[in-house]
C-alpha cells in the first residue's frame, strides 16, 4: 500500500482488528476507508476516514452508506443510497419512527441494482420479495433522528429475554467502548426463568493476562450504565481467541452450544 500510494480500500473489520497490531506509519497515503461502521473508534489510531455502508449480494452494490466529504453518525451505517427504496417497518408493516428498531426492506431494479432471482429456486425467490416488490433483508436497522441508520442485527441474532427483544450488537457495541475491547460477542444462554439471557465473550487486547483482575467488572459496569437492565449480559467471559468460521467470522453457533452443554 505504501509502494502503490494507496488512497482508498474496502475493509471487512476483520481487517481493521488485523491493522491493530501493526505499526501505523508516520506517513501514508491513505484518505478514506470503507467499511461496516462510519467513524469507528479506530479511526483516530489509524488516521483515516471510515464510512460505513451497508449490502448483500442481493443488492449488487451497497444501498445505505456513509458520506465521504460529510460529518457522519458514529458506528452507523450511513444514510439511503438514492439508487434504492429503503423501508424499515415493523413486524405489521408499519413504518417505523425515529429512535426504533425495525425491518430493513430495500428495492431497487430487478437484473440491474437488485438480483433477478435465486437460481432455481422460485419459492425461495416468492418469499423475499413482498407485495410491494420490497426485498425483504431480515436485518434489524434503528432509525436515527438525523436519517442515519444504524444496524441492530440479523433475526438469528436478537435475543428473546423474558419477552424483551434484545439486538446483541447493541450490547457489543457498548461493550467496545471499554478500553482493551478488542472483538466482542454477545450471544444467548438457557435459562429457566427468562427463557434466556446474554452472554459476554470478549477478546482481550494483549491478551486475557494482560486485562485488569476487575476488567468483567468494568464491562458489566459500562452495560449497567448505558443499557437497560434486561440487556444487560449475566456473565462476562474473557478469551483469547473465538472460534471463526471460514471468512473469519466469529462463531457464534459454537459459543452457544457451549453454553448450552452447561
Amino acid at each position: 500500500s505504501l509502494r502503490n500510494k494507496c488512497t482508498w480500500t474496502s475493509l471487512v473489520p476483520f481487517c481493521s482488528r488485523a491493522l491493530l497490531d501493526v505499526e501505523v506509519p508516520s506517513e501514508h497515503h491513505y484518505r478514506l476507508w470503507g467499511n461496516a461502521y462510519c467513524a469507528p473508534p479506530d479511526d483516530a489510531h489509524f488516521g483515516v476516514k471510515t464510512i460505513g455502508w451497508w449490502g448483500m449480494t442481493e443488492t449488487i452494490t451497497q444501498g445505505i452508506v456513509g458520506s465521504p466529504q460529510l460529518e457522519n453518525r458514529e458506528m452507523s451505517l450511513g444514510r439511503p443510497s438514492p439508487a434504492y427504496e429503503i423501508k424499515v417497518v415493523d413486524d405489521d408493516g408499519r413504518k417505523t419512527v425515529p429512535g426504533n428498531t425495525g425491518n430493513l426492506l430495500i428495492k431497487g431494479v430487478r437484473g440491474l441494482s437488485m438480483f433477478v432471482e435465486y437460481q432455481g429456486n422460485p419459492e425461495a425467490t416468492a418469499s423475499s420479495i413482498d407485495e410491494n416488490g420490497y426485498f425483504v433483508t431480515g436485518d434489524k436497522i434503528t432509525v436515527n433522528e438525523d436519517g442515519c441508520l444504524t444496524f441492530s442485527d440479523r433475526d438469528k441474532d436478537m435475543l428473546k429475554v423474558g419477552g424483551e427483544n434484545v439486538a446483541a450488537s447493541e450490547v457489543e457495541r457498548v461493550i467496545m467502548g471499554v478500553p482493551l475491547a478488542r472483538e466482542v460477542a454477545v450471544v444467548s444462554k438457557p435459562d429457566k426463568m427468562l427463557d434466556e439471557v446474554p452472554v459476554a465473550f470478549v477478546l482481550v487486547d494483549g491478551g486475557v493476562a494482560n486485562a485488569p483482575p476487575d476488567y468483567a467488572d468494568q464491562v458489566l459496569t459500562a452495560c449497567q450504565e448505558q443499557l437497560a437492565d434486561f440487556k444487560v449480559p449475566r456473565e462476562v467471559r474473557l478469551v483469547d481467541e473465538f472460534p471463526r468460521s471460514t471468512i473469519e467470522k466469529i462463531a457464534k453457533n459454537e459459543l452457544r452450544a457451549g453454553l448450552e452443554k452447561e
